[in-house]
């Protein structure tokens, strides 16, 4: 059975934007859905209600499942497979290590913060 994935993510950061825009685009996962959090927000406010913060990182759901931060990153990233983008493929190489994943993501969430701060943009999104 093929599992289906909802990838929610911060429209408002240009980190995020582009993963999302790639992953849409250039990643071959059939079954994914991409959703800016900034535009759904009652989805945002429920998920924040379970301890989901997308403040924190982006918001994975697969079928059943919530995945949150540096663990929706790494999922999301095991299944990619032959994208048709460079960078992508870069990205999905580095993420599909757990200890990577969790070295590097913490540096991500400060990056977004700080070009949210920049654009003059608030960071919480509720």
């Amino acid at each position: 059975m093929t599992s289906n994935y909802t990838f929610i993510y911060d429209g408002e950061c240009p980190f995020c934007n582009h993963f999302a825009e790639l992953l849409e685009i250039k990643s071959k996962i059939n079954n994914i859905k991409i959703l800016d959090g900034r535009k759904n927000l009652t989805l945002i406010k429920s998920l924040l209600e379970k301890g989901y913060d997308l403040d924190k990182g982006a918001i994975l759901l697969k079928d059943e499942d919530i995945f949150h931060g540096a663990d929706a990153i790494n999922t999301i990233c095991k299944q990619i497979n032959n994208p048709s983008s460079s960078l992508l493929l870069l990205l999905s190489r580095v993420f599909k290590s757990n200890q990577r994943t969790n070295l590097i993501f913490p540096l991500l969430v400060r990056a977004r913060r700080f070009a949210l701060i920049s654009k003059g943009i608030s960071i919480s999104l509720v």
